[in-house]
């Protein structure tokens, strides 16, 4: 069966997902991308049979849809740790913004997935389960810090994902797991009930294997929500139908900016793996009636240095976060190194962990918070020269790292070439 018969009902789509589960991600090629099975799974889908059975109409615009989850998004009943081993066995008594619209939605959570603790790395490590693998090459990364979710999806562990992004965690793992993944504008989604990185920064969003089905996704989950002030966002773009939007000829009359300086060196054999790819999809954009422009970006490397603000600020989100779940085993990241409860490749945990109590009180963080607002004119402001309405470049200038070279710590984590930072520090929606 591959990878199903037609399912009859919920029930048997669960059980085919659960089976999955078992034979590819506990056994078999043992890709680590789940951490927790929803032990209740099973049960939700043969309620929605017996209530669809009676009524004949669907619970939702999800019904009945086995959705992966980021095991930083709180989920009641079912174990979420974050990615630390230090929170091993935290049963949250309350869903999450995000995974209470789901289950309105009709959906099934099925799982929660692996990712970096605290989603601290762009690579598929964690205290908790381990090393995560990439699907289409076991050897490689999957990416981070949504790597579970990539893995599980891009394997149909489950029909869609949620994953989570602050410097390029689900944009990073859907480029090295084949997936769309999108980051939306900070707060159009929800993330009341979700760890941490950097709370100003912070993005859920969908990770699926169609553009259709993100967008379906996408249009459940976004909306305001009086827990998280940053859903203004959401009350300022409205309700927005984004499956009814879809246009297979929305490229006719576009023009489109391409970031060059963000591509690769020609002289790196790995970067020409990833700009001949790109190229080849300028070319089929070109060919879609897409208008191809040049953009350059002033000082490019310079705004994305000057407005880093990791180090600055996200210890001390974290630390906020933990504190006010008291029933938590640990409750600060600095306690949780001390204990080594963590993963030891987690170099950047490590640094974060020497930010300040208060980054109000830090003479850099005012100043590195106002260069993301002028960073973000200085991108807006040349993509209106211009007169583009997007711009395009890799999401990262080289194809997933080996587990091997990631072992003998090739990357450090702020050295690895992605450009998920220029979205991300100017708080603006990307895709990959």
């Amino acid at each position: 069966r591959t990878p199903f018969d037609l399912p009859e009902g919920e029930s048997e789509l669960v059980a085919g997902y659960l089976a999955r589960i078992n034979a590819y991600d506990r056994s078999g090629p043992t890709l680590n991308s789940i951490v927790t099975v929803n032990p209740h799974a099973a049960d939700e889908a043969a309620q929605l049979d017996t209530e669809f059975a009676a009524s004949g109409t669907f619970s939702g615009p999800l019904h009945g849809v086995p959705i992966v989850v980021k095991d930083q998004v709180e989920t009641a009943g079912i174990m979420t740790t974050f990615g630390s081993i230090a929170l091993d066995g935290y049963v949250p008594d309350t869903d999450a913004t995000a995974i209470r619209q789901l289950r309105a939605a009709g959906a099934i959570i099925l799982a929660k997935t692996a990712m970096p603790d605290f989603a601290t790395s762009w690579f598929g490590y964690s205290s908790k389960v381990g090393t995560t693998k990439n699907p289409y090459d076991l050897d490689h990364d999957p990416g981070g810090s949504s790597g579970g979710t990539g893995a599980a999806v891009a394997a149909n562990l489950g029909a869609i994902g949620v994953g989570e992004d602050t410097g390029g965690s689900i944009r990073l793992p859907s480029s090295f797991d084949n997936l769309v993944g999108l980051k939306v504008t900070p707060g159009l989604i929800s993330r009341a009930g979700m760890s941490p990185l950097m709370v100003f920064q912070d993005s859920a969003g969908p990770m699926c294997r169609t553009v259709t089905d993100a967008a379906k996704l996408l249009e459940v989950m976004v909306g305001f929500d009086p827990a998280d002030p940053y859903t203004a966002t959401a009350a300022i773009a409205g309700q927005v139908k984004y499956s009814e939007r879809l246009d297979k000829a929305a490229l006719s009359g576009a023009r489109i900016g391409v970031v060059r300086e963000a591509f690769g060196e020609a002289s790196d054999p790995s970067a020409t793996l990833v700009n001949t790819l790109i190229e080849q999809a300028l070319a089929a954009m070109a060919a879609a009636g897409a208008t191809l422009v040049d953009v350059a970006i002033p000082d490019l490397q310079h705004y994305v240095a000057l407005s880093s603000m990791y180090i600055t600020r996200a210890r001390y989100d974290i630390d906020r976060f933990l504190a006010a779940r008291p029933s938590l085993p640990m409750q600060n990241v600095k306690a949780i190194i001390a204990a080594k409860k963590y993963h030891p490749k987690l170099d950047f945990l490590e640094a974060l962990a020497e930010g300040p109590d208060d980054p109000y009180a830090d003479p850099e963080y005012y100043q590195r918070y106002m260069a993301r607002e002028q960073f973000q004119r200085v991108v807006i402001n040349q993509m209106a020269k211009a007169g583009t309405t997007a711009l395009v470049f890799p999401t990262t200038q080289v194809p997933s790292p080996s587990r091997a070279e990631l072992d003998a710590g090739k990357w450090p984590l702020l050295d690895f070439p992605t450009n998920t930072l220029i979205a991300a520090q100017t708080w603006m929606p990307a895709m990959s």
